[in-house]
């Protein structure tokens, strides 16, 4: 008798629930897609591609992301109300790639006689969607006879979009692998300049430097010091910097502010995510006044790694957002040149490189390394300032 109620009981409900009917619009008189094809990678949302013909019907969800990583043909369904009925209408969109290649290396190169690399690496290159483009070099060239060479690369990317490039080859005797030195910049007369009320000036730090004498360093002006924490060699191993545990002992003691970074080649968001929790088990719950900086530079190795530009900002971003959710804060550190043409990271700060008296960078950065050869009481040598915008 239970078990009858149960069922009958069950019955009622059943019958009285009502499902949400949808009806399908097959039309276009209401709304319709006015972006067809989209850039694979491109950031944007319902709205970017749809129109609204009739102002009267209510569009759901017009502010979510449309999910273009992958290429080819995708469905897009959008749900409206119009008099109290629920409507979608299908359509689709096409993924494409149509971003060529990338230089981001000199055009002018010298190599020495009889050499016997491989003259594709002798740029950088990389691509939006694709770590693997394929160079070929349409020229006459000998390096065994000292001359100049015109050589035309052609680099082109899994999508067949095609970068031709121009590079002049000089074959010498010797290369002169001599550098120019910068002027030297000391922290007195940076500190003069840009020490505000919205500002402090600090220097950052790692092995190079070797012992520091930070109370110098915090009576000659300087506030705040952002330390190497660790590197990763080209064999892909993790370290400590060697002075890490006694320069952030020492800076501290001296009142100095302190935030640490990570030299990483990392070519995964796995191996960046461990990397994050290296940083994360060497800190050991320490308290830090400034961020964990995400530190990637190594282009001029880019074509070895194999990994696209949407590659390494994915990378990049799961160590930011791995250290944020341990409660500290994520920074990305890069130069000028690669935040205009590789970052797009531009929900996160950034601590900007950029060696000049007056930085013409549009970006928003938190942090500006002004130089590489500053001078302070407390460093022998050379050190880099840097200054930080509060």
């Amino acid at each position: 008798m239970k078990y009858l109620k149960f069922c009958l009981l069950l019955l009622l409900v059943v019958g009285c629930t009502k499902k949400e009917v949808i009806y399908e619009d097959n039309t276009n008189d209401y709304l319709e897609l006015k972006k067809k094809v989209i850039e694979v990678y491109d950031d944007i949302k319902l709205n970017d591609i749809i129109d609204i013909k009739n102002k009267d019907i209510k569009v759901e969800d017009l502010d979510s992301k449309v999910d273009t990583d992958k290429l080819g043909n995708k469905e897009i369904k959008i749900y409206y109300t119009n008099s109290d009925k629920k409507y979608v209408y299908k359509d689709s969109i096409e993924i494409k790639d149509t971003t060529p290649p990338l230089v981001f290396s000199g055009t002018l190169k010298t190599i020495p006689l009889n050499y016997d690399k491989d003259l594709c690496n002798l740029i950088s290159y990389g691509d939006n969607y694709t770590g693997d483009i394929d160079c070929k070099i349409e020229s006459d060239y000998d390096l065994s006879k000292l001359g100049s060479y015109k050589l035309i690369y052609t680099l082109k990317d899994s999508s067949n979009n095609i970068k031709i490039v121009n590079v002049t080859l000089n074959v010498v005797s010797k290369v002169d692998n001599s550098s120019t030195r910068r002027n030297t910049v000391y922290f007195k007369d940076i500190y003069q300049e840009h020490k505000k009320d919205n500002t402090e000036i600090g220097l950052d730090i790692s092995r190079w430097q070797e012992d520091i004498d930070f109370k110098k360093v915090k009576e000659a002006g300087a506030s705040f010091v952002l330390m190497r924490l660790g590197v990763q060699s080209t064999n892909r191993e993790l370290s400590v910097d060697t002075y890490y545990k006694e320069n952030i002992k020492k800076a501290k003691v001296a009142g100095l502010k302190v935030g640490v970074y990570l030299y990483s080649i990392a070519t995964s968001k796995k191996e960046a995510i461990s990397q994050a929790d290296f940083v994360l088990d060497t800190l050991d719950g320490e308290k830090l006044d400034l961020p964990i900086v995400f530190d990637w530079e190594s282009w001029e190795n880019w074509n070895s790694f194999k990994i696209s530009f949407h590659d390494i900002n994915e990378i990049a971003k799961s160590f930011i957002e791995r250290v944020n959710e341990k409660g500290y804060q994520g920074m990305l550190y890069s130069s000028k040149f690669y935040l205009e043409t590789i970052w797009s990271l531009k929900d996160y700060p950034v601590w900007l490189a950029h060696y000049t008296t007056k930085t013409d960078y549009q970006g928003d950065y938190q942090i500006w390394q002004l130089c590489n050869t500053g001078r302070i009481d407390g460093v022998n040598g050379d050190v880099d300032i840097d200054i930080l915008y509060k």
